[in-house]
């Protein structure tokens, strides 16, 4: 069987543009297929057009909905089909190195639907939720564009491409790429800029499920829960009836009801108490179950929580666009509000470009997926097909979680969202001054109708409950009581939805211990070759210790202290993680002109572009602006001088606090300011790259592993196909695909 253009090192001399493409897929559409893609589109299309062309009024959230899906099936069927068969050209033929370098660890060949579940548990973090909501301040129409146009273009591509990429080469992480195939310059800038930020990210997300958990029993309970029968379905699918995933799934989404109705027993019984903890203690069993979940066998405990957990999220956000459907909330919020002009929200300041593109990540283009596409999920794929369905198709899944978050905080009065949004140094601490503060904004609401809506879901206030959950949970318990139980259930399901979103964002950060983990044995490797191995016992304990510790430290201080720890590196999230995107589509673009697709390099080339123009400038902004809601130095300025004249300036409450908020604004502006020099050094480094491949294709070389028969058979998608029964079945094998002794041609 002929070698594909790339295998081993070197590839072969021909000019980057010879090498012909594969043949288009087999079999067109039929027009019964034509009929029904041309009714989906049309059914998008409207969508959008009812969205742009309303005019003030009040428009159903029902159109977002249809916009959003009739791009998203257009998107998976067309656009993801040409990156997998024309682009990435995709070898069914060629092994894994999840079949390669299976050890039970690391390397695991895993079912597809499994996986799909792992990758998107991991992918999905708090961005999804809360992104969309802060970014609602500007109006449903920017947020809801970007989310979905950002996911078909750059998002999903940048997951596929990635995940493509590091499967060729044993599932190396992000960093490690870079060093192999740009250069020590910008490969060592990549690793220091990659894991740097990766700390940080971690840090983050933790710190949402902190502040979600903390004294709640309920949500304790049911998250700890999913842990021992995540095992349970580990051993079932490994030893007791391997490849049983239908048989598995039921069961372990039968027991994760059960943890969830008996978390509100639990709640309200004499063992509350056992299960209310506090932050610090939190903190600790975060920082102990991370690094456990770093250094088990990846198919015992990470992928099937993962997957498990996915049922809960993908059917809960299902079951609030189904809500969407039945109940036709209007949406509230302006299509696009002052604040997108001005740049003076209230909940976060700056203007519409760049700041929406930096708040609204995850569900439409973030880095962190470049991290599990290079981590995890390379080292336990089937099939290179797979890369459509688990790149492309799980961070499509995704975005839709930012639309029903979109769409979570629109259909609320506006007045309500930006009392819950806005801080108390803004809106005051009583509902008298928050009505005033918002009235000023433009949004009239009463002091009473406060009042009732944190009475509606039994809060003693819901004023100044920044961050996102909380607005996020009151869309849903409006969406969810407006079909079930109706207003007497909003507390219900407003405490359900709290409790949604921390065993959201919790597989996110046992994922991303495990990827940073990977990452730093990479990086090590470089030193001390022991470390490439990376499931070698000594470096997998040490380097998740290393990861654990970091982002455990700086968790653990913000905890402590309101302005300390991952509170001072808070607000560099959204743009690390953006400048992390860049770094991707950057080693996504030089690998696609290395490999000979020059001709192609647009598809990661343009959404490349568009997001180092959006970090770049975010990051001047934020280092040199003079307005202090923008700038670090600027708000440093701003603070050295109230404490050369001796005023305490809010949020400090005194001397000790204005010198924090001093030494945290400096350390954010020099680190912003590191970062992008470091994205800047990447960028650099790979054009020099991209340059030479394209004018000296013979001294190409690439890291890319010998090809390699494989002897799995398995779908490329979540359905098999008519052909791909057939194969299974001439095979021996059931939907789930496995492992032949010949290889099925």
């Amino acid at each position: 069987m002929p070698e594909p253009e790339a295998t081993g090192t070197e590839r072969n001399t021909a000019s980057p543009d010879t090498i012909p493409d594969s043949p288009p897929p087999t079999g067109g559409l039929s027009p019964k297929s034509v009929a029904s893609w041309v009714l989906v589109a049309l059914i998008g299309a409207i969508g959008w057009g009812v969205l742009a062309l309303s005019r003030g009024e009040e428009i159903s959230a029902a159109w977002l909905l249809a916009a959003a899906l009739g791009s998203y099936a257009i998107g998976y069927r067309f656009y993801a089909r040409f990156i997998s068969d024309r682009v990435l050209k995709v070898d069914k033929t060629r092994a894994t190195p999840a079949e390669r370098l299976d050890n039970g660890v690391d390397f695991h060949p895993t079912d597809r639907r499994v996986l799909f579940g792992h990758h998107f548990a991991a992918v999905a973090g708090a961005g999804p939720l809360v992104g969309p909501v802060l970014a609602a301040q500007m109006g449903y129409l920017p947020g809801t564009i970007w989310i979905v146009a950002g996911v078909i273009f750059a998002g999903a591509v940048q997951d596929m491409v990635t995940l493509f990429f590091s499967t060729r080469r044993d599932g190396r992480s992000l960093g490690q790429m870079a060093r192999d195939e740009i250069g020590p310059v910008g490969g060592a800038a990549a690793l220091i800029a990659v894991f740097a930020i990766m700390v940080i990210l971690l840090a983050v997300l933790a710190l949402v499920i902190v502040n979600a958990l903390a004294h709640s029993p309920w949500g304790v309970f049911s998250i700890g829960m999913t842990i021992p029968i995540a095992l349970f379905m580990g051993v079932y699918l490994r030893v007791l009836r391997p490849g049983r995933v239908t048989e598995v799934s039921v069961i372990g989404v039968a027991l994760l009801l059960l943890a969830i109705v008996a978390g509100g027993w639990v709640a309200e019984s004499s063992f509350a108490s056992t299960f209310t903890l506090e932050k610090e203690t939190l903190v600790v069993w975060m920082i102990v179950y991370g690094f456990i979940a770093s250094v088990l066998p990846v198919w015992m405990l990470l992928a099937p929580r993962d997957y498990l957990s996915t049922f809960m999220k993908v059917g809960t956000i299902a079951l609030m666009a189904v809500g969407v459907v039945l109940a036709m909330p209007t949406l509230k919020m302006p299509a696009v509000t002052d604040f997108a002009a001005r740049g003076d929200g209230p909940v976060f300041a700056g203007s519409m470009f760049p700041f929406v593109f930096i708040t609204i990540a995850c569900g439409a283009l973030s880095g962190f997926h470049s991290l599990v596409s290079s981590g995890t999920t390379p080292k336990m794929i089937q099939k290179e097909t797979q890369v459509r369905v688990i790149g492309y198709g799980a961070m499509l899944t995704e975005s839709f979680v930012a639309v029903m978050a979109i769409i979570a905080a629109c259909i609320i009065e506006p007045g309500l969202f930006f009392a819950v949004n806005s801080p108390a140094g803004v809106i005051g601490t009583s509902v008298e001054t928050a009505s005033q503060a918002v009235t000023h904004f433009g949004f009239a609401i009463s002091p009473e109708a406060l009042a009732q809506a944190a009475k509606d879901v039994e809060e003693t206030s819901l004023l100044s409950r920044t961050g996102g959950a909380p607005t996020f949970a009151l869309g849903m318990s409006q969406i969810f009581s407006s079909v079930i139980g109706g207003a007497g259930m909003k507390a219900f399901w407003y405490h359900f939805a709290i409790m949604f979103e921390a065993l959201f964002i919790l597989t996110t950060v046992d994922a991303g211990t495990r990827v940073g983990r990977f990452m730093l044995q990479d990086t090590l490797g470089n030193v001390h070759k022991s470390f490439k191995d990376i499931s070698w016992k000594p470096g997998v304990w040490l380097a998740s210790a290393v990861v654990v510790g970091g982002w455990g430290y700086f968790l653990w201080v913000g905890v402590k202290d309101p302005l300390g720890g991952i509170n001072q590196l808070f607000p560099l999230f959204g743009i690390a993680n953006q400048l992390l995107a860049a770094v991707a589509l950057a080693v996504c673009t030089t690998l696609l002109i290395k490999s000979g697709r020059l001709r192609w390099a647009w598809v990661t080339g343009v959404p490349l572009a568009w997001d180092v123009a959006v970090t770049l400038t975010a990051s001047y902004q934020k280092i040199f602006s003079d307005d202090v809601k923008v700038g670090f130095f600027a708000q440093r300025d701003k603070y050295q001088t109230g404490i050369d004249t001796g005023k305490v300036l809010p949020p400090a409450k005194n001397m000790d606090e204005m010198h924090t908020v001093v030494t945290n604004a400096t350390v954010d502006g020099a680190l912003s300011a590191l970062f992008a020099l470091l994205v800047i050094v990447v960028l650099l480094d790979a054009g020099r790259t991209c340059f030479k491949a394209i004018s000296s294709p013979a001294s190409v070389r690439l890291s890319e592993v010998p090809w390699t028969e494989s002897k799995i058979v398995a779908p490329a998608g979540l359905i098999p196909t008519a052909e791909e029964r057939a194969e299974l079945a001439a095979a021996g094998l059931d939907s789930g695909g496995g492992r032949t002794k010949e290889p099925v041609a």
